[in-house]
């Protein structure tokens, strides 16, 4: 049974964030806005789809998906780009391809402990996010 990642998340670190989001084409002015930001996630799980929450004072973007399906996704509120999904089980790790205009994109949660790891690459670079269960 695939580890249960469902629950509200407060950020505890966020490492080479601004590589990422260079990477992504994400403007200086905005940049200096998001490192600023402490991200909340909210994972939800309904049936064999989910549901995913990234919550700031600035924007919030979600993401539904089912693992092992294709989607479109698009990243509005992001890097404003449209992008072919695909999630799938790696071990106890949810990894998440997406082919669009930016190479080696996409990002891998796990839990370790009672955190809740987020690695986000594209091009390179990788943001190495933690979270720790909001009780």
């Amino acid at each position: 049974m695939p580890t249960s990642f469902c629950g509200t998340w407060d950020m505890v670190s966020n490492v080479n964030f601004e590589g990422y989001m260079i990477a992504l084409g994400i403007s200086a002015y905005l940049r200096k806005i998001a490192l600023k930001l402490k991200l909340k996630k909210v994972i939800e799980q309904q049936g064999d789809q989910y549901i995913v929450k990234t919550l700031s004072s600035l924007r919030n973007y979600t993401i539904i998906f089912r693992v092992g399906e294709e989607f479109a996704e698009s990243t509005q509120g992001l890097d404003n780009r449209h992008v072919k999904s695909l999630v799938k089980w790696e071990g106890h790790k949810l990894v998440c391809e997406q082919i669009g205009e930016k190479k080696n994109r996409g990002w891998t949660h796990w839990i370790e402990g009672d955190k809740l790891h987020l690695e986000l690459y594209c091009e390179g670079e990788v943001c190495k996010q933690v979270f720790k269960k909001n009780t």
